[in-house]
C-alpha cells in the first residue's frame, strides 16, 4: 500500500507541471492571465487527484504561483484566508471540538439508542443508530460521528452475532452501512454540517446571493431526509428479524450508558454555546420568513453566521469547568482541522481568480454551445451525477472548488439562474457511497474489515443514483416554485 502511494505521488508530481506547461503552450483565445490560471488550475487538479502534498498545501501553491507569474498583488491573492466562511468554518469546529471532547456526543447517542423503540428488531436498531448518525451530522464531522457510533455497533454486532439471528452478515453490513450513509447524508443538511456546504455558500454569497444558516436548511433538508428514507426502504426489504436478542442488545447499551459520567460543566457550557450559536444562526431567516425584513437586515449586518461561530467559541475559552480551567484551552485550537481551513482558503481564492480573469466565462462559452436549453433538467441531472461519482476519487471539498467557478461560467452563459443548480451540485458532492476512499465514514466503516467490497459498491452504486435523481428533482421543483 505505501508503494502505491509513493507511485501515485510521483506520477502526479511528474503528471502535473507536464500538463500545466502544455496548456500555458497551446494557442487558446485567452488574455495571459487566464491562460496563466488555466495552467494553474490544471497543475493543482492533478496535485490533489493524486494527493501529492496535503490539500491545503496544493491549494496555497497555486495562489503562489498566481503571484509569481503576476496574475494577481500578494495582498489581495491571500485575502480569502480571512474570508467570513473560514470564521464559520473556525467557530463550528471549535464548537464541535467542545462536544467531543466532554462526550457530549456519545451522551446523547447512547440516550437516544437505549429506548425501547430502537430495541424491538435489528431493522429498529439500524434505524436508531442511522437517526442518530443523520441528526449528529449536522453540528459535527461525519468523521466524528461515525468514530462516536462504530464501537457501540461492534458490540451489538457481537452479540447478535452469539444469537444466530438469519442474515445476520446482512445485518452486520447493513448496520455499519447506514452509519456512515447517514453520516454523510445528515452532514449535507446544514451550512456547517461539512465543508462542501460552506465552500458553496461562499461562492455563492460572492455572487451576492444570500445564503443564511435558515435557507440552507429549508432547500437541503428535503433532499437529504428524502435520500435518508429511500435508504431505509433499501434496507428494509433484506433484514428480516429472526431470533432477535432484545434484553443482550438493551444490556450491553445500558451498561455502556451507566459508565457516563455525571453531567459535568464542561458539558453545559458546551450546551451554552453551541444553543446561542444555534439560535443566532437561525434568528434572521425565521424573522425573514415572518416579514420582519428591517430586524433582519440588522442582525445580518451586525451577528453574520461567522461572527456568531467564533463568539460563541470564544465563550468556550472564557467558561470553566469542573476544575476551574477554561472548558477549551490553546491546546483544542491546535487540534483543528486545519488542512481544510486552509483548502477553502487558498481554494476559493483560485475560484476567485478564474471567475476575474475570464478564464469560467471562457470555458463556459465553449461548453455552452453544446448544450440544448430544451434539455436543462438532463444537464442537471448529468451534473450532479457526474459531480456524485467525481467525489468517489477526489476530495470532495477540492472537487467542488475547483469545478463550481467554471460551472458558474457555463450558466451565465447559458443564462440559467444559477443558485439552485450550484446548491444541488454542492449537496451532491456529499453523496459520495460507493468506494472506501469516497468519504471518511466510508474508510472507517470498511476499515473494521466485516464489509465486503462488492456489497459497499453495490449498495453505493444504487445510493448514488437515487440521491442524484432526489437532488435533481428538488432542484427543478425549487427553480420552477422559487423562482
Amino acid at each position: 500500500m505505501e508503494r502505491i502511494i509513493k507511485l501515485k505521488r510521483v506520477i502526479g508530481f511528474i503528471l502535473a507541471p507536464t500538463l500545466a506547461l502544455l496548456i500555458y503552450l497551446l494557442p487558446l483565445d485567452l488574455n495571459q492571465k487566464a491562460h496563466i490560471v488555466f495552467s494553474i488550475l490544471v497543475f493543482n487538479i492533478i496535485f490533489w487527484l493524486f494527493e501529492v502534498i496535503p490539500l491545503s498545501m496544493t491549494a496555497l501553491l497555486g495562489i503562489s504561483f498566481a503571484v509569481i507569474f503576476g496574475v494577481v498583488p500578494v495582498k489581495e491573492a491571500f485575502k480569502s484566508l480571512g474570508h467570513p466562511v473560514v470564521l464559520l468554518f473556525i467557530g463550528s469546529f471549535l464548537i464541535a471540538t467542545a462536544m467531543s471532547k466532554y462526550k457530549l456526543d456519545r451522551r446523547i447517542a447512547l440516550n437516544v439508542l437505549s429506548r425501547d423503540i430502537f430495541l424491538k428488531s435489528p431493522f429498529r436498531l439500524i434505524v436508531g443508530f442511522s437517526i442518530i448518525a443523520y441528526l449528529l451530522s449536522f453540528w459535527i464531522s461525519n468523521t466524528a460521528t461515525t468514530a462516536i457510533l462504530l464501537p457501540l455497533s461492534l458490540g451489538i454486532i457481537v452479540i447478535l452475532q452469539s444469537a444466530k439471528i438469519p442474515n445476520f452478515e446482512k445485518f452486520t453490513v447493513f448496520l455499519l452501512l447506514s452509519i456512515a450513509y447517514a453520516s454523510s447524508i445528515g452532514g449535507a443538511t446544514t451550512l456547517i454540517g461539512t465543508p462542501t456546504n460552506l465552500v458553496g455558500a461562499g461562492f455563492l454569497e460572492e455572487l451576492n446571493y444570500n445564503v443564511d444558516f435558515i435557507r440552507w436548511f429549508t432547500y437541503a433538508f428535503p433532499i437529504t431526509f428524502l435520500t435518508y428514507i429511500a435508504f431505509l426502504i433499501y434496507i428494509k426489504l433484506y433484514i428480516k428479524s429472526g431470533n432477535y436478542s432484545y434484553e443482550k442488545v438493551k444490556q450491553l447499551l445500558l451498561k455502556e450508558k451507566s459508565k457516563l459520567p455525571s453531567i459535568n460543566r464542561g458539558e453545559i457550557n458546551t450546551v451554552i454555546a453551541f444553543l446561542l450559536a444555534v439560535i443566532l444562526w437561525s434568528l434572521p431567516g425565521i424573522l425573514n420568513i415572518f416579514g420582519f425584513e428591517e430586524i433582519y437586515k440588522f442582525f445580518k449586518g451586525h451577528f453574520p453566521d461567522g461572527l456568531v461561530a467564533i463568539l460563541s467559541a470564544i465563550i468556550l475559552f472564557i467558561l470553566p469547568n469542573e476544575d476551574g480551567k477554561p472548558t477549551l484551552t490553546s491546546n483544542d485550537l491546535r487540534g483543528l482541522d486545519w488542512d481544510t481551513i486552509l483548502l477553502f482558503g487558498g481554494g476559493i481564492a483560485l475560484g476567485q481568480l478564474i471567475m476575474k480573469t475570464g478564464l469560467a466565462e471562457y470555458i463556459g462559452k465553449n461548453i455552452a454551445e453544446f448544450i440544448s436549453p430544451n434539455y436543462l433538467i438532463l444537464f442537471i441531472f448529468i451534473l450532479i451525477l457526474a459531480m456524485v461519482f467525481l467525489t468517489e476519487i477526489s476530495s470532495n471539498t477540492a472537487t467542488v472548488l475547483t469545478f463550481v467557478p467554471i460551472l458558474i461560467g457555463i450558466l451565465k452563459e447559458l443564462d440559467i439562474n444559477l443558485f439552485f443548480i450550484i446548491f444541488g451540485v454542492v449537496v451532491a458532492g456529499s453523496f459520495a457511497f460507493m468506494l472506501p476512499i469516497a468519504t471518511p465514514p466510508n474508510a472507517i466503516i470498511y476499515g473494521s474489515r466485516l464489509i465486503p467490497l462488492r456489497v459497499m459498491t453495490k449498495v453505493g452504486i444504487f445510493l448514488n443514483i437515487i440521491g442524484a435523481i432526489i437532488i435533481t428533482g428538488m432542484v427543478v421543483i425549487y427553480m420552477n416554485v422559487l423562482r
